[in-house]
């Protein structure tokens, strides 16, 4: 890296500018200067008319004091002794470069949510100046940006961050007990923040809530019970395959294109099934009873809630999967039913039955990539079947093998049938190399392709257009998503708190980042599509921070603060966004000190 002088001459005066460039290589051999600090002019002109001034922020006056800035290779003018300052451009140093493109982004979609609005009153500082508006926009930003653990923000990753010089703060605000304070005063304001959302989702972005989308997850984190009588913290059912953790179940509530309406958290053995009713209870007293419609995936309702459902008034309107098992059972009756043309790759046969319809849905779609799923699965599983066949192990690593292969295949296992030797009964047949065979179960397979690409659904919506259902339920993708979001970008899982508040208060900062990936996604939706959130967080993180220090011959340093200048593609983002980046941060000059000779 090197310091450039640019010279330009105007209106008969000659003006010097200074940036910070470094050489770069490219395919051709050539080497070209990359600019990446604008550091602006160096006064060159000894005329007072000419003299230009900037305004550096004093730490001992604590106020903003004119300086002129001239190079040490020419005398100090007259005219500027009293504010002239010479400053030394070859000894000039680059120190504490930090991460600053991100840590912006993320508090633009803050400001674009109004969030200050919400939080600010409700987060006043503490007696100690603590502003714990700031540490929640900081762990927030954290959650977004770079997830981790509330130690790991205070040990390293903020003062490697600029949100300090964003946010107009310094180390002590993420002191070692302070995100863990603020965390505890979150909870209390968790239902207003819903409401509170809602409102933003349809002024910024026109989102309808005729369409519930209703799911749940579970997350698992470090604890050890046993717990307390009535905590959240149980064992239960592991969507993530981690038995041996205690967790939570988290329900969540999105419109079809994404928005996080409210989530629930609740016991870690709590039943899908159970879950329901109680959830539905909160969102009518929260957004009133209007005519919505409430789309689950299968196990999630059962009859009884169903039934209060359509018995409720005004009724409840659904749409909701069914098990294989209700498929199987009323078989008979769908096979009856023509098949009606819903879309062109899309059929579907409707059956009524006591104030509900049932949709058998048929997509073309679905049919081809759930056969090249089965295809691709039983191909391999086969594969591995000849294999065993001819490396003939002994009886009991041939039933590891095999346990293994079915683990790995999956519901694919059910179409071939294994034929095992009878077990030996002896130390030394049990070494013996054994041989099996397997064959295709043609049955399993025709009763699969009847399957493929089928799905039945149950409705309460009689009069609605059937491919219309089937669109509500697919719209389930974006829950997945939703969930799929906190758990893998934002790191929600595991959790290490040992205190069932502050686990809450976790998920609910990631609920918070996760709106403002929400926005961002939505942002990008109409002006850069092909874009995701993480791939541009990942663009703007390529900013870098940095502070230029200049010693001056009066012993004292000038710091110029400075973000690099966007990359082309940077610039192109933020031209499709309609956002363009803030003021460079005051230079800032150090106390005199003595000059060594």
């Amino acid at each position: 890296m090197y310091l450039k002088c640019h010279t330009r001459r105007k209106d008969g005066k000659e003006h010097r500018y200074w940036s910070l460039m470094e050489k770069r290589r490219v395919a051709d051999g050539r080497i070209l200067d990359r600019p990446l600090l604008y550091l602006g002019e160096i006064n060159d002109a000894q005329q007072a008319a000419w003299t230009r001034t900037i305004a550096a922020f004093d730490p001992v006056t604590q106020l903003p004091q004119p300086l002129a800035l001239f190079p040490d290779d020419r005398p100090l003018p007259a005219h500027a002794a009293d504010y002239g300052v010479q400053v030394r451009l070859s000894e000039f140093a680059l120190r504490r470069p930090r991460q600053w493109g991100a840590c912006w982004l993320a508090l633009q979609l803050w400001d674009l949510l109004h969030l200050g609005d919400f939080w600010r009153a409700r987060l006043p500082p503490s007696r100690e100046g603590t502003s714990w508006y700031h540490l929640l926009q900081v762990l927030t930003a954290y959650r977004l940006i770079d997830p981790g653990s509330e130690w790991r923000l205070h040990r390293d990753w903020f003062l490697g961050t600029a949100l300090g010089d964003l946010l107009d703060e310094d180390f002590a605000l993420v002191a070692k007990d302070n995100p863990y304070r603020c965390l505890d005063r979150l909870l209390p304001h968790k239902t207003e923040l819903f409401t509170f959302l809602q409102a933003r989702w349809k002024d910024l972005f026109g989102a309808t809530f005729d369409v519930l989308l209703y799911d749940l997850t579970s997350t698992c984190f470090e604890s050890s019970p046993p717990f307390a009588e009535g905590d959240k913290r149980r064992y239960g059912y592991s969507r993530d395959h981690r038995p041996d953790c205690v967790r939570v179940v988290i329900a969540l509530v999105v419109t079809p294109e994404g928005f996080p309406l409210a989530y629930e958290v609740m016991a870690g053995n709590t039943a899908d099934s159970t879950t329901l009713r109680a959830f539905l209870e909160k969102i009518e007293k929260q957004y009133g009873k209007a005519r919505r419609i409430r789309v689950m995936d299968r196990g999630i309702p059962t009859e009884e809630v169903l039934t209060q459902m359509r018995q409720s008034d005004p009724p409840v309107q659904y749409v909701v999967g069914t098990p294989k098992a209700r498929l199987s059972a009323l078989e008979a009756q769908l096979t009856g039913c023509p098949w009606q043309q819903a879309r062109p790759s899309v059929q579907v046969k409707l059956l009524p039955q006591e104030g509900e319809l049932y949709v058998l849905v048929q997509s073309q779609d679905r049919v081809h990539k759930e056969r090249a799923m089965r295809r691709r699965k039983l191909k391999a599983l086969w594969a591995r079947l000849q294999e065993l066949q001819a490396q003939r192990p002994g009886y009991e690593s041939l039933l590891l093998k095999l346990g293994a292969a079915k683990a790995r295949a999956g519901r694919v296992w059910s179409l071939v049938t294994v034929t095992l030797p009878e077990a030996p009964t002896t130390r030394k047949a049990r070494a013996r190399r054994v041989d099996f065979t397997f064959t295709l179960n043609r049955a399993a397979v025709r009763a699969a392709l009847r399957r493929e690409g089928r799905y039945l659904l149950r409705t309460n919506l009689t009069a609605t257009d059937p491919a219309r259902v089937w669109e509500f339920y697919l719209q389930l993708v974006e829950v997945e998503a939703a969930f799929k979001n906190p758990k893998g970008d934002l790191t929600l899982r595991p959790i290490h708190h040992q205190r069932e508040d502050r686990i809450e208060a976790h998920i609910l900062v990631a609920f918070l980042a996760y709106c403002l990936q929400v926005t961002l996604r939505a942002r990008l939706r109409g002006q850069a599509p092909g874009l995701t959130p993480r791939a541009v967080l990942e663009k703007f993180g390529a900013m870098q921070m940095l502070d230029v220090h200049f010693p001056t011959t009066d012993g004292r340093e000038l710091i110029f603060t400075r973000h690099t200048q966007p990359e082309k593609e940077q610039q192109l983002l933020l031209d499709q966004l309609g956002w363009s980046l803030p003021a460079q941060p005051p230079p800032r000059i150090t106390a005199k000190r003595d000059v060594q000779m």
